[in-house]
């Protein structure tokens, strides 16, 4: 079973992955992984983090001569911020003065910070924002790029895009060649396919800039090249749409999800949500008329493109922070202000990426198996196969 855990804060030294269940053989590219947390760290709208660090990854476990071995993958992201934290959040205690702890008493409304405070019996915030904070989906999509080195021999691709800015949205479908030409791109503005629509979204984050204030907004993960009969109809727990589902609103500040097309179909008539089935006898197979259904039906994979949306809320720090009270005294107070960003949308997607990748990797290797790449590759041909010749 393909298991994943990340470790680390965000002003700590580091953040830490472990990635147990791949078989061995795998290729894998240093270069693609720090691809991937490049792009997770571009759009604009980003924070003065972004400015401070220079993602990259190193392997210590799991990997050797450019290959898995079959045993877990250990992967260390450094933070270069830590230096300005070393005497805020030391392993050892010290003293030092109350300055240098850096404590948050005043919880920002929509954060983990006062929920967490009151669980862990804390009467400071801080040690419960330096894991909540996004900082730890880093980790996520250095896992996900291994995991789309899995998927990757078998055609079966990973990306994203932004459908909408605040109230400014994409009113169409986009295609898998304008998101590919999209994630390929080495500037990176909003993340939208389309060049108006994306030059409007520009315009909602200005205006966030401009007053103090944060914007959210959705992102679509597409999966191209996904075979039939990934996940199961017989468990609720083995229904993929449910495990994807699971895996987008893990991801910091993500509300809701929807597969396909849910939002649409529900306000509209069976006739018209329902993916009519056809057959191409030549070619010997069946196609849809449509996919309404985002590549999902009964928990299963259909053989179309999984669509997948994400509903991300805006940020919960703002500059021109909202009300709240003091830990410390019980009064009445502005909610702390931590560097933060004002848009995250498209990097959202590219975590979202991740999510969808280690997700399709877990119940690919549930559905092929294999100790091996080339044994997963035998099981996978010999499906392939078998839905051939059905």
């Amino acid at each position: 079973m393909l298991r994943f855990e990340t470790a680390g804060e965000s002003h700590g030294e580091c953040l830490i992955a472990t990635l147990t269940g791949l078989p061995a053989g795998i290729p894998i590219d240093l270069s693609r992984i720090d691809r991937e947390l490049w792009r997770r760290q571009q759009g604009y709208g980003r924070g003065g983090r972004m400015k401070i660090e220079t993602d990259r990854a190193e392997i210590v476990a799991g990997v050797r001569h450019s290959k898995t071995i079959g045993s877990p993958v250990g992967i260390i992201i450094r933070n270069k911020d830590w230096q300005n934290w070393t005497e805020a959040l030391p392993v050892e205690d010290f003293e030092a003065s109350a300055e240098k702890f850096k404590r948050v008493t005043r919880p920002r409304p929509g954060h983990a910070d006062l929920a967490g405070a009151i669980k862990y019996n804390f009467h400071d915030a801080r040690y419960i924002l330096e894991r909540a904070s996004a900082r730890e989906t880093t980790a996520r999509v250095a896992v996900g790029a291994v995991a789309k080195a899995l998927l990757r021999p078998f055609g079966i691709s990973v990306l994203s895009h932004v459908i909408a800015v605040g109230s400014c949205r994409l009113e169409r479908s986009a295609s898998w060649e304008e998101i590919e030409e999209l994630s390929g791109r080495d500037e990176v503005l909003l993340g939208c396919v389309d060049a108006e629509t994306e030059a409007r979204m520009k315009e909602v984050v200005d205006v966030a800039y401009r007053t103090g204030d944060t914007v959210g907004g959705v992102f679509e993960v597409v999966a191209h090249g996904v075979p039939i009969g990934l996940g199961s109809h017989v468990t609720w727990d083995t229904r993929l749409d449910g495990r994807l589902a699971q895996a987008i609103v893990s991801m910091q500040a993500v509300k809701g999800v929807e597969v396909g097309f849910a939002e649409e179909g529900a306000a509209s008539y069976g006739s018209k949500v329902q993916d009519t089935i056809h057959y191409e006898k030549e070619e010997r197979r069946f196609f849809r008329g449509d996919n309404r259904a985002g590549g999902i039906e009964g928990g299963m994979t259909n053989g179309q493109d999984i669509r997948v949306r994400g509903m991300l809320k805006p940020i919960s720090t703002l500059r021109r922070p909202l009300e709240s009270v003091d830990l410390d005294t019980r009064e009445p107070a502005k909610a702390a202000y931590e560097r933060s960003d004002v848009c995250v949308v498209p990097a959202a997607g590219v975590i979202g990426e991740a999510m969808v990748a280690i997700v399709l990797a877990s119940a690919f290797l549930e559905k092929f198996g294999g100790d091996s790449l080339c044994e997963t590759q035998r099981n996978f041909e010999g499906y392939q196969r078998q839905v051939t010749e059905y």
